[in-house]
């Protein structure tokens, strides 16, 4: 088996901030850290789904990605995911070729609370933090 690539992307408003992880949880590195955030306009054009949906999938692509792991939109209450994550999230669904995974944030800090010691590269930001959590999850 070749190795696992899981690319967390965390949907927040008109963004995505993406954290890419190579490995298993026990040992894993962090890949390509300088690319880290993909917008999508609000109001976006066809052709601006478009564009965001390609470099997504270049970015993907670029660093042979074999699973992306996407944060479970809440529906209702307050945080309910807005339009902008809903039209993200609907453009990868559709679009991105590679076999996508959805995680919800209770499934998150339950491995939080058991794995933390083995998260030494996760990022000091909130969002990026969130992004590597969802690639983690992921790892075997």
């Amino acid at each position: 088996m070749s190795e696992q690539v899981v690319c967390g992307v965390f949907l927040k408003a008109n963004e995505v901030r993406v954290v890419t992880l190579a490995g298993i949880r026990d040992s894993h590195q962090l890949i390509a850290p300088k690319a880290n955030k993909f917008t999508l306009v609000k109001n976006p054009s066809q052709s601006e789904v478009s564009c965001f949906v390609e470099q997504l999938q270049s970015y993907i692509n670029q660093h042979k990605v074999t699973k992306v792991v996407l944060n479970r939109r809440a529906t209702t209450g307050q945080g309910a995911g807005g339009a902008g994550t809903f039209l993200m999230e609907g453009a990868i669904l559709a679009s991105v070729a590679t076999e996508i995974e959805f995680v919800h944030p209770a499934t998150l800090r339950a491995t939080d609370k058991r794995c933390a010691e083995l998260k030494i590269d996760k990022p000091k930001t909130v969002d990026l933090g969130k992004a590597y959590d969802l690639a983690f999850e992921c790892l075997v």
